[in-house]
């Protein structure tokens, strides 16, 4: 019989991956989704009868048990994401990125196995010469990186579970987010053929979003030898400065140009390097490179080619 997995939040960007992914897995899946981009990127998982979709608000209790009753996984997507879309609403970030992580911990039987994705912004700003390993100290520095902290630390203390702090993602998806990293600087190459980039030496991890989905199935398949515990999901040839991640597009893109002036600040500070070997040693790897995202991407801008996509 089929493991019956429940996805809060499902119709997001990570979700409309993932979702069909796990369905050519063989997996049956229930998404709950308050649809609040009015998104439709499940669509196309409609016909498939292991699929089925609620539309309700991961912080109602009532609407939240009756969804993951029957749940052997839940996988709590459902998130205010990234920096400046938690300042925005504070209030929706710690209830949504916090609480109802914690009200599924609740209400979960012993049995229901939770995989908890979090980020790698945790890690905060980094210390120069030291490598992020899944040891290094926790150091959050924006509401967004405190709340998925705090979330995976209640995920890990209730046990049956394992935790992935996500290196920025990047890479096309029905639900599209133009406003993460890689993503926005091929769409400003691509749109605009110029950026100005600030901070510019600041390190960060990269991973494709089909690597992340793949990370799911892998951690399901090796539940128990991976449980309980956090691991860093990214490409560990990817560890970037902005102004190196802007130097690979425009091997793509030769008119690109790109600029560097002290005319703005990341309201997301993070500058570190991660390692990634431990999910490593587990047989994960990566099956996406930066290279194959970015052209990806470069075809995707081709079709996407408005700033409706945001995330805030």
């Amino acid at each position: 019989m089929a493991a019956k997995v429940l996805v809060t939040g499902g119709a997001g960007y990570l979700g409309s991956i993932l979702v069909p992914h796990l369905l050519r897995h063989g997996y049956e899946i229930c998404v709950l989704d308050s649809f609040m981009y009015q998104q439709s990127s499940l669509a196309d998982c409609c016909a498939d009868p292991r699929f089925t979709v609620i539309r309700g608000d991961c912080r109602d209790e009532e609407v939240l048990r009756k969804a993951m009753a029957d749940a052997d996984y839940l996988i709590p997507l459902a998130a205010i994401v990234g920096a400046p879309a938690s300042q925005l609403d504070q209030t929706a970030t710690r209830s949504t990125n916090l609480q109802a992580v914690k009200l599924i911990l609740s209400l979960r039987s012993a049995r229901q196995r939770v995989i908890f994705p979090t980020t790698n912004s945790g890690y905060g700003i980094g210390e120069a010469g030291t490598i992020c390993t899944e040891q290094t100290p926790l150091r959050p520095i924006t509401l967004y990186g405190t709340t998925k902290v705090e979330a995976e630390q209640a995920v890990l203390d209730s046990g049956n579970c394992v935790t992935f702090r996500l290196a920025t993602v990047f890479g096309m998806a029905p639900r599209m987010r133009i406003d993460l990293l890689v993503n926005d600087f091929v769409y400003r190459a691509v749109i605009d053929r110029t950026v100005v980039v600030f901070q510019g030496h600041a390190k960060r991890n990269y991973i494709h979003i089909r690597d992340v989905a793949r990370a799911f199935v892998h951690a399901m398949s090796n539940f128990e030898s991976m449980q309980g515990e956090p691991y860093n999901v990214g490409l560990s040839d990817a560890n970037l400065s902005k102004l190196e991640l802007c130097a690979k597009i425009k091997k793509h893109i030769p008119a690109f140009v790109y600029l560097e002036a002290a005319i703005g600040e990341d309201p997301d500070k993070r500058d570190y390097i991660v390692s990634n070997e431990k999910i490593a040693q587990t047989g994960f790897e990566p099956q996406y490179s930066l290279d194959m995202g970015i052209q990806e991407l470069i075809k995707g801008y081709t079709i996407v080619r408005n700033t409706r996509y945001g995330n805030c």
